[in-house]
């Protein structure tokens, strides 16, 4: 099926959530073509050593929206794969901060390559990473 039907059916509870949305809590919250909106309720297990929430967390919520970004946008028969992602840190995350929101968009969806942007907020909005990703397209 086309990428936004399948991204659609996820959210809507036809199809379940990939694996690593239920170990990381992370809950499609809205697609569109060229975006999509997760949420992410980060916890103690996801603490690196000085008491934050990993930067890996952080990296792979970008990385998932981005790629959930150009899938929307993709026809059936279409995959892809990240290239590259580059992630900027702009404010430390930690369970007391509440939910993330992270939005996915689509900068160019060319026929082999994609490019994406997608953008962190805390529960009061602040902003606390952005990133910008490049994107492989291929045939499935």
């Amino acid at each position: 099926m086309p990428g936004i039907d399948y991204l659609r059916a996820m959210l809507h509870g036809t199809l379940p959530p990939p694996p690593i949305a239920g170990l990381m809590d992370f809950t499609m919250a809205s697609v569109e073509p060229g975006r999509v909106v997760f949420t992410c309720q980060p916890d103690d297990s996801a603490y690196n050593p000085i008491g934050a929430v990993h930067g890996g967390l952080i990296c792979t919520l970008l990385d998932s929206v981005a790629g959930c970004a150009l899938h929307s946008t993709l026809p059936q028969g279409k995959g892809y794969t990240s290239i590259e992602i580059k992630v900027s840190y702009l404010k430390g995350v930690r369970a007391s901060g509440g939910v993330l929101t992270a939005t996915g968009t689509v900068i160019k969806a060319g026929a082999r390559v994609g490019f994406t942007e997608g953008v962190v907020t805390n529960e009061a909005g602040a902003v606390v990473a952005t990133a910008s990703s490049t994107l492989l397209v291929f045939d499935l």
